[in-house]
């Protein structure tokens, strides 16, 4: 059997998912107010770039996968209009659910499913626009998820891979001290739970850099890809374009 990563775990492939399940279930209910704590609020920079990026007019057509608590489809959703469509997808059903309350609390009725990246049930260039938020680095097969995101996408449309990156060369040592000295004590504290904060930052070491997520997406067909580096590469957002 094949096998991969768990953090700086090596696993078999068939095991990954249900760890990554159990990291998710775990923290669902206090997944926002942590991205607020370890991000000291900087998530919704983040967020709220990539919605300028994408740059959607009414009636566009999107899918947002590994949509988790319901950020960037709320966001989408107001800019697509009621003549638009946001379908609000996530593989685990703990947060899906997490999101979809939120957004019913707030008014928004949207196309809600559990789906799994690397299996997308739609139709090929269905969507105007696909996005994935801090959920690629889960999945397992990351070349076989990009290559079904091409695949539903319309001839022009595009892609947006908002996800930790590679941090600029000062900030390493900073970082990886946060990373893996505060981060799991603020997961302990606020969540109740330090290992899967361990594993966040483990993941976010093991996740391909700039170039390499760059190179991975034209190989899978995407003509031309640009990245944004936000907060010195902590994050980093990924632009691109089916041809």
């Amino acid at each position: 059997m094949s096998q991969t990563h768990f953090g700086f775990e090596t696993v078999d492939e068939a095991e990954k998912a249900g760890k990554v399940k159990g990291v998710f279930d775990s923290v669902a209910s206090k997944y926002d107010l942590m991205n607020d704590f370890m991000s000291m609020g900087l998530h919704r920079v983040w967020k709220a770039y990539t919605v300028a990026v994408a740059n959607l007019k009414e009636g566009d057509v999107v899918l947002d996968i590994a949509g988790g608590t319901g950020d960037l489809s709320r966001a989408f959703a107001r800019k697509v209009g009621p003549t638009g469509t946001v379908v609000h997808t996530d593989i685990n059903e703990a947060m899906l659910r997490t999101g979809r309350d939120r957004l019913l609390d707030e008014g928004l009725s949207l196309p809600t499913t559990i789906c799994d990246a690397e299996k997308l049930p739609f139709k090929p260039g269905t969507f105007d626009l696909v996005s994935v938020a801090f959920g690629l680095r889960n999945m397992t097969h990351k070349d076989q998820a990009l290559a079904e995101m091409c695949r539903v996408l319309k001839p022009g449309g595009r892609l947006l891979v908002l996800e930790f990156s590679k941090v600029a060369k000062p900030l390493q040592k900073p970082y990886d001290w946060y990373s893996f000295n505060i981060l799991p004590k603020l997961g302990q504290w606020v969540a109740g739970d330090a290992d899967s904060y361990r594993y966040l930052a483990e993941s976010i070491r093991m996740h391909p850099d700039q170039a390499t997520l760059k190179a991975m997406m034209k190989t899978v067909g995407f003509g031309h890809v640009d990245v944004h580096n936000l907060t010195g590469g902590v994050v980093a957002l990924h632009v691109g374009i089916k041809c």
